[in-house]
């Protein structure tokens, strides 16, 4: 196995977590701010706040892409599996 098929590899594996986390963690950046802002203006500062409209909208987009990240992470994994015979080689 060459150099170049490994970074290949490794590079392949951080373009699919970050592509599975990128819903995810950007849904929580955006209520994150929001929250804050609403924070800021009213001037409540309860830690727990945030909390509850993170969970929400994070298993909303679960929900909406989770049949994505799935078809997506079972893709890579087969592509992997079949990488295998050549990489015994």
């Amino acid at each position: 196995m060459s150099l170049g098929a490994i970074v290949n590899l490794v590079q392949g594996g951080v373009i699919q977590v970050l592509s599975l986390a990128a819903p995810i963690l950007g849904a929580a950046l955006v209520i994150g701010l929001i929250v804050a802002i609403f924070q800021a203006t009213t001037s409540i500062q309860e830690q727990t706040l945030t909390f509850l409209p993170k969970m929400i909208v994070i298993l909303v987009v679960i929900g909406v892409f989770g049949s994505w990240m799935f078809t997506s992470m079972a893709q890579y994994t087969i592509h992997i599996f079949n990488m295998i015979p050549s990489l015994a080689r």
